[in-house]
C-alpha cells in the first residue's frame, strides 16, 4: 500500500498510524507460531477515529486485525492488513453498577486491574486466564476466555452483558439482552444492524438448519467452546422456541476473533467476591493415567478450580529464577498433579470441605502425596500455574512445544478415553506431548514438540493437527476450547462442525461484513495453518558471531527467539513485578521485552541489508533504546529472555559498526574519570556545583540539565580498615570486602560504614579493589568490560579456593560476577567458583543470621520505621529478603518493602537528557509516591547508588545503604 494513503489517514484521526519497519515488525507476531507483516498499526484515541478506519479500510479493501495484548496461542492478532490497537488509549473503567453488579469497559481494560478496581465494593469479574495480568476484556470478549475459575464462575460468554460496537458500514450498533418482541421491532428498522436481525432469523428459524446445529455442534455440557461462531448459544433464545426468554447478540460477537464487529465498549456481569477462606489440595501422581482417573470423582466436589501440571511443565519451573520459590509444595518427582481448591466462609466450613475431599481422594488411592495449601500459599502455586505456557519457552533450541493441538475439550466422562487414544496417536508420530490442563473443565493443552523449521516437522504439524481434530470430533468435543480458532485451527472448523453449518458461518460472516474487512483469514475462508510461520522453513539460519558467550542458548538468535510472545512483559505497574519500566512509562509495545526480542530475532535473521554486520540496524537501535538494562526479564520473563544481556551486546556490535559517541565513552569511562576528578575533588566538586560551569558540562556532555551530578572524593579505605580492625576482638570469620568503583569514588561513606559495620561484628576484614566494568557493560564497550571480567576472575580465584567470601555494597557491580562474567571468561569453571563465592553483603549477613552468628543484641533497641527500595539487579539475581532480614535485626526497627519495581535511573539512563523524562516518569509510578507518603521520620533505605541518586532528584529525600542504617544501629 502507498505509505502516503497511511501518512493520509494519520491526518486525519486524532489517534496515531505507523507503518514504520520497526512497527511493522513488532505487529507480526503474537504469542502464536505465526508472522505477517501488516501495513502497519493504528492507535484510536476515539470512536470517531474507529469510524475513519473503517471507512478506510472498506475505500481502500483492506483488513483491520483488531488487537489489545496480543496474547493470542492461535493467531488472531496477526494479518498483512492494518493492525487497530485499543491497548493504549481505550482503557477507562466506565461505570459500575453496585445493584446490578454489572460494570461497563472498555476493550482495553486489562482483567486484573479491574479487579483491583472492582476489590472493594466487593466484586469481581471471574473469568481468570493464566495473563490476567495484562490481558483485557476486549480480548477476552473476542476470545471468549475461560481460565481456571470457569467450573466455578463460567466463561466470558456467560458474563457479557452488551456491547457497544461499529459495524462494518461504520454504524454504532448495542447489542444486548432483548425479549422477543423487541426482536422483532429492531427487524422493522432500515439499518445493517437490522438486516442482521432479519437475516439471523432466517437462518436460525429454519428447522433443518437448527437440526444441523445440534446434530453437530459439540456437547453443550462442554461449557468451553469456540468452535466457529456460537451459534448454538443463540438457538437457547425464546425467539427461536429456547428457554431463555431473552436474545443476545452479543452472545454470538463474544469468541468471533473481531470478524463481525469492532467493539468500543463491554458491560459484564460481576460475582461477589469468594469465600474469604481458602485450601488448596495438591494431589501427586505417578502416572498420567492415574491424575486423570481423579478428575472425575474430585469433580463431585464444588472445586474452585481443578487445574492440572505434568512433568515436562514441572521440570520447566526448576530453571525459572521466578518460579523456583512457588514449587515449595512439589514433592518427589510426579508425573502430573492436579490442583484442587476449595472455599469457605468459616474454619470450620474450610476444615470439613478439605476433609471431603481428602477423603474422596483416599478411596481412588491413585496420588502418593496429598499436601494442603493455606493462605498466601495458594497464590504462590496458582502463579507457578500460569507460568506454564510461557515456561514451555525454556525448552533450549528449535524444538519447542507447539500450540495447535493444545485447546481441546471434551466432557468430564470422555477425558480418560480422550486422552487414551490421543496417546496413541502422539506414539504413532513418536512425540512425547506436553500435559497442561484446566481438568475440571475437560480442556487439556496438548502440545507437541516440533521444530516448525524444517518442512518434515510441519508436515506433522499439519497431520497431528488433522487427526487430533478428527479425534476430537469423535467425541463431540470441542477442538477451540478457550484459545479460539485464529489461523491454527479455523480450517479445521468445516471437519469440526459439518459442511452445512460451515457454510452457514461464511454466510453470518457476511451479514456483518461483506467486503470482509474485520479480521480475514480468520474462522471463515482461512489462511493455511502451515503458513506464514515466525521462521522460514528448510532455511540455513545465518551465522552470528558474538563477543559475549550465548552456548546456553545455542546462540544470540535462539536467545532472542525464547520469547513465544506471551507478554508477561505488557503487565503494568499496577502489577507485581519491574517488567518492563519503560513499558510502565510509554504503554508502546515496542517498549516490552517482546518488542525488542521480536526486533532482534527479525533483523538478525531478515537484516535490511546484505551487511556483515547483521546488528547495524536502526530499528533494533530504536527498539533498544528505552530499555534501562534492569534484568528484570531475566527472571520474571517465563522464558528468561534475558535483554539487558542481549543489548549489551547489540550496543557492542553497533558500536564496532558505526563508531563510539562521545557521551558513551564519556559514560563507559566514568571510573577513570572519576579516579582523575578525585585527585583534585575539591575543584571537582565545586565545578559540578557551579551553575554556569557544571551546567556547561552537562549541556555538553548530553546530561539532562536537571540532574544534579554525584560529587567524588579521595579516601584511605586501608588506614580507615586498620584503625577500625585493631579493635576487632571477636574474630568470627575472614572476609573480603569488594570496594568497587562507585564505592571508591562516589560513595565512599558505605564502604567506610561497611569496614565498621563488618568489624565491630567481629568479622576479620580484607579489601578487595577492583572495577567491574559495569559502566562498560551498559554502554556496550564489551571488549573493555571482558578484559576486566579476565583479570578480575584470576585475581578472585584465589578468594574462592580459599573458602573466603567476597561481599559487595553496589548490587550492579558485585551481581555482575554473577552474571555476564560467565559469558565474557573462557575458563567456566573459574567462573562459576568465582560466582558462587560473590555476595551482596546483604545476603552474607543475612546467612550469618541464619546461622545464628548474628543477633539483635549488638544494636540499639530504639524504634524506627524503614522503607526499603531495593536494586533491580538484587531482584533479578538475588532476592530482596535478604535486605529485609537483616534491617529487622535491631528489635525495634518496622521495616517495609517498597513494590517499587525499576527507580528509573539505571546508571547513566536516566541522566542521558533525552531519557530523563522517561527515567522520572518510572520513578513516579511507584517510588516517588510511596517515599514522599512516608513520615519524615522514616529512613529510606536503598542499596543502589543510582537508586539513591533518583530517589533524591525525584523526591529530596537522602536514601541511606542498608550497611550505614546498620552501623548507626550498633550499640558499641
Amino acid at each position: 500500500m502507498d505509505n502516503n494513503l497511511l501518512s493520509k489517514l494519520r491526518q486525519d484521526i486524532e489517534g496515531d498510524v505507523r507503518f514504520d519497519n520497526l512497527t511493522k515488525t513488532i505487529y507480526a507476531t503474537d504469542a502464536s507460531v505465526y508472522r505477517k507483516i501488516p501495513l502497519g498499526a493504528a492507535f484510536p484515541k476515539s470512536v470517531d477515529d474507529i469510524k475513519k478506519i473503517i471507512r478506510f479500510a472498506n475505500n481502500e479493501n483492506i483488513g483491520l486485525i483488531p488487537r489489545t495484548a496480543g496474547t493470542s496461542l492461535a493467531g488472531q492478532c496477526v494479518g498483512d492488513g492494518l493492525v487497530v490497537d485499543v491497548s493504549k488509549h481505550f482503557t477507562e473503567i466506565i461505570s459500575l453498577d453496585q445493584e446490578k453488579k454489572q460494570v461497563t469497559v472498555q476493550p482495553g481494560v486489562i482483567r486484573d486491574e479491574l479487579n483491583q478496581y472492582l476489590k472493594p465494593f466487593g466484586l469481581f469479574f471471574g473469568p481468570n486466564t493464566s495473563t490476567s495480568n495484562r490481558c483485557m476484556i476486549g480480548g477476552m470478549v473476542g476470545n471468549n476466555s475461560s481460565g481456571t475459575t470457569s467450573i466455578q464462575y463460567g466463561v466470558t460468554r456467560d458474563k457479557v452483558i452488551s456491547m457497544k460496537t461499529i459495524l462494518s458500514d461504520g454504524s454504532e450498533a448495542e447489542f444486548g439482552r432483548i425479549s422477543a418482541s423487541e426482536f422483532k421491532q429492531k427487524q422493522q428498522e432500515d439499518t445493517l444492524e437490522a438486516s442482521l436481525y432479519n437475516n439471523l432469523f432466517k437462518e436460525l428459524d429454519n428447522k433443518d438448519i437448527a437440526s444441523e446445529i445440534t446434530a453437530h455442534f459439540p456437547k453443550p455440557e462442554i461449557h468451553r467452546r469456540n468452535t466457529g461462531y456460537a451459534v448454538d448459544e443463540l438457538l437457547k433464545s425464546d425467539v427461536f422456541g429456547g428457554e431463555l426468554a431473552y436474545f443476545n447478540m452479543a452472545e454470538l460477537l463474544c469468541g468471533s476473533e473481531g470478524t463481525l464487529a469492532f467493539t468500543t465498549e463491554i458491560t459484564v456481569q460481576l460475582n461477589d467476591l469468594p469465600p474469604a477462606l481458602s485450601a488448596m489440595v495438591v494431589t501427586h501422581y505417578t502416572s498420567l493415567e492415574d491424575c486423570l482417573m481423579d478428575v472425575v470423582p474430585v469433580m463431585k466436589h464444588p472445586l474452585q478450580l481443578c487445574e492440572m501440571m505434568d512433568k515436562v511443565i514441572l521440570d520447566c519451573t526448576k530453571n525459572n529464577r521466578a518460579q523456583l520459590a512457588n514449587r515449595f509444595f512439589v514433592e518427589g518427582d510426579p508425573a502430573a498433579l492436579l490442583m484442587l481448591q476449595v472455599s469457605a466462609h468459616t474454619e470450620a466450613e474450610l476444615k470439613e470441605a478439605v476433609a471431603s475431599l481428602q477423603k474422596t481422594i483416599a478411596q481412588s488411592g491413585l496420588s502418593y502425596a496429598n499436601p494442603v495449601l493455606f493462605g498466601d500459599q495458594i497464590p504462590k502455586a496458582i502463579e507457578l500455574r500460569k507460568a506454564g505456557l510461557g515456561l514451555l519457552g525454556n525448552i533450549v533450541g528449535d524444538m519447542k512445544a507447539v500450540a495447535c493441538i493444545e485447546d481441546t475439550a471434551v466432557a468430564l466422562p470422555d477425558l480418560k478415553d480422550f486422552i487414551a487414544e490421543f496417546s496413541v496417536i502422539m506414539k504413532g508420530y513418536g512425540q512425547s506431548a506436553v500435559y497442561y490442563a484446566h481438568a475440571g473443565a475437560g480442556e487439556l493443552h496438548l502440545r507437541p514438540i516440533l521444530n516448525l523449521k524444517k518442512s518434515t516437522d510441519v508436515g506433522l504439524f499439519r497431520d497431528i493437527t488433522t487427526d487430533v481434530a478428527k479425534l476430537t470430533k469423535k467425541y463431540k468435543g470441542s477442538f477451540s476450547g478457550e484459545h479460539g480458532d485464529g489461523i491454527v485451527r479455523a480450517e479445521f472448523i468445516p471437519i469440526m462442525i459439518g459442511e452445512k453449518n460451515y457454510e452457514l458461518l461464511r454466510r453470518i460472516k457476511s451479514y456483518f461484513d461483506p467486503k470482509g474487512i474485520f479480521n480475514p483469514g480468520k474462522i471463515v475462508d482461512a489462511y493455511p495453518m502451515d503458513k506464514s510461520f515466525r521462521y522460514e522453513v528448510d532455511r540455513k539460519e545465518p551465522e552470528i558471531k558474538t563477543l559475549m558467550d550465548f552456548s546456553d542458548s545455542e546462540g544470540i538468535l535462539k536467545a532472542a527467539e525464547k520469547c513465544n510472545g506471551s507478554g508477561d512483559c505488557r503487565k503494568t505497574h499496577h502489577m507485581n513485578g519491574g517488567m518492563c519500566p519503560s513499558y510502565h512509562a510509554t504503554k508502546n509495545e515496542k517498549d516490552t521485552t517482546r518488542g525488542r526480542a521480536n526486533t532482534l530475532r527479525e533483523f538478525l535473521t531478515n537484516p535490511d541489508n546484505a551487511a556483515k554486520n547483521s546488528f547495524d540496524s536502526p530499528e533494533i537501535k530504536e527498539a533498544f533504546d528505552l530499555c534501562l538494562s534492569c534484568k528484570a526479564c531475566a527472571s520474571e520473563c517465563p522464558s528468561n529472555v534475558d535483554v539487558a544481556t542481549l543489548k549489551a551486546e547489540f550496543l557492542y556490535q553497533y558500536q564496532e559498526a558505526n563508531g563510539y559517541s562521545l557521551r558513551g565513552k564519556l559514560f563507559a569511562y566514568n571510573t577513570k574519570l572519576n579516579g582523575l576528578g578525585s585527585k583534585v575533588s575539591g575543584l571537582t566538586n565545586a565545578i559540578y556545583d557551579s551553575k554556569f560551569l557544571g551546567g556547561l558540562l552537562k549541556k555538553s556532555s548530553g546530561v539532562a540539565k536537571e540532574r544534579t551530578l554525584p560529587k567524588v572524593y579521595s579516601f584511605n579505605f586501608n588506614k580507615h580498615l586498620q584503625e577500625y580492625g585493631n579493635q576487632n576482638t571477636k574474630s568470627k570469620r575472614k572476609v573480603v570486602l569488594f570496594i568497587d568503583e562507585f564505592t571508591k569514588y562516589l560513595d565512599i561513606e558505605v564502604g567506610k560504614d561497611a569496614i565498621e559495620l563488618l568489624t565491630k561484628l567481629g568479622y576479620d576484614v580484607e579489601l578487595y579493589y577492583a572495577e567491574s566494568g559495569r559502566t562498560f557493560l551498559s554502554k556496550g564497550f564489551l571488549k573493555q568490560a571482558q578484559k576486566l571480567a579476565i583479570k578480575n576472575t584470576q585475581e578472585l580465584k584465589k578468594f574462592a579456593e580459599a573458602g573466603l567470601p567476597v561481599l559487595g555494597l553496589e548490587p550492579s557491580a558485585i551481581l555482575s560476577f554473577r552474571d555476564e562474567y560467565k559469558r565474557m571468561t573462557s575458563d567456566k569453571e573459574t567462573a562459576q567458583k568465582i560466582a558462587d563465592n560473590s555476595f551482596l553483603i546483604e545476603e552474607f549477613l543475612a546467612k550469618e543470621i541464619t546461622e545464628g552468628n548474628l543477633n539483635s543484641s549488638d544494636f540499639t533497641e530504639e524504634a524506627r520505621d524503614i522503607k526499603i527500595h531495593n536494586h533491580c539487579h538484587q531482584k533479578a539475581l538475588s532476592n530482596q529478603k535478604v535486605t529485609f532480614d537483616i534491617l529487622n535485626l535491631p528489635t525495634n526497627y518496622k521495616v517495609t518493602i517498597i513494590a517499587s519495581g525499576c527507580c528509573g535511573m539505571a546508571g547513566s539512563f536516566g541522566y542521558e537528557e533525552e531519557h530523563y523524562e522517561t527515567s522520572m516518569k518510572i520513578g513516579g509510578l511507584k517510588l516517588f509516591p510511596a517515599v514522599n507518603k512516608s513520615t519524615p521520620e522514616t529512613i529510606i533505605a536503598a542499596n543502589g547508588t543510582s537508586c539513591r541518586h533518583q530517589i533524591f532528584d525525584g523526591t529530596k529525600r537522602i536514601a541511606q545503604h542498608p550497611v550505614s542504617i546498620l552501623k548507626e544501629a550498633l550499640v558499641q
